[in-house]
C-alpha cells in the first residue's frame, strides 16, 4: 500500500487551516491578556508635610526593586519632589546612592512619623564599592530621598512630626 507523502506544494486541509487560525487568534488572545493583567501600576504619590515646609510630593517605593535602587538613573528631581521608602517594618534601615546622577538629602522618620535622622547632600555612587548612608541612631520605618537643599529649605530637624496624605 503507497501512502501520500505531504509535499511543499500541497496546501493543508481545511480543518489544518481552521486549527492554524485558532492557535493565532489564541496566542493573541493570552498576549493580549498578559499585557493587560501585567500592565505597570500608577506609583502612588503621598505629599509629606514638614512643619516649617512646602509639602513634599513623594513617589512611593515599597518594591524590592524600588527600595534597592530609589531614583537610580534619574536626571533631575523637582525641589518639591522626592522619594518615599516604605519598609516593611522599622529597623535600622540603610540607603546607598548607586546611579543616581545628583545630590540627595536623605531623612529617616519613625513609626509615629518623626524624623529620626538626617543626612544632608548625599553625593551619587558611580563606583563600587557605594558608601551606605545611615543606619539612624533609633529604628525608622521610612526614609524620604529629596533634591539636596531640601533639609534647609523645609527647615526639616531632628524631632519634627511629619504628616503624610495620599494624593488622589
Amino acid at each position: 500500500m503507497a501512502s501520500k507523502k505531504f509535499q511543499a506544494t500541497d496546501k493543508p486541509s481545511a480543518p489544518n487551516k481552521k486549527r492554524i487560525l485558532f492557535l493565532v487568534l489564541m496566542s493573541l488572545l493570552l498576549i493580549s491578556g498578559a499585557m493587560l493583567f501585567n500592565a505597570p501600576q500608577k506609583t502612588e504619590i503621598i505629599e509629606v508635610r514638614f512643619p516649617h515646609g512646602a509639602p513634599l510630593q513623594a513617589e512611593v517605593a515599597d518594591t524590592p526593586e524600588k527600595l534597592l535602587f530609589g531614583l537610580a538613573f534619574r536626571e533631575t528631581l523637582r525641589n518639591d519632589h522626592g522619594m518615599l521608602f516604605l519598609f516593611e517594618r522599622s529597623d535600622f534601615h540603610k540607603v546607598w546612592t548607586k546611579r543616581y546622577q545628583f545630590n540627595v538629602d536623605l531623612i529617616w522618620v519613625d513609626e509615629s512619623r518623626h524624623v529620626v535622622h538626617i543626612v544632608e547632600t548625599a553625593v551619587p555612587c558611580v563606583n563600587d564599592p557605594c558608601e551606605w548612608y545611615g543606619p539612624p541612631p533609633e529604628r525608622a520605618r521610612y526614609v524620604i530621598a529629596a533634591t539636596s537643599g531640601f533639609v534647609d529649605r523645609a527647615q526639616v530637624s531632628v524631632g519634627n512630626e511629619l504628616v503624610f496624605a495620599l494624593r488622589m
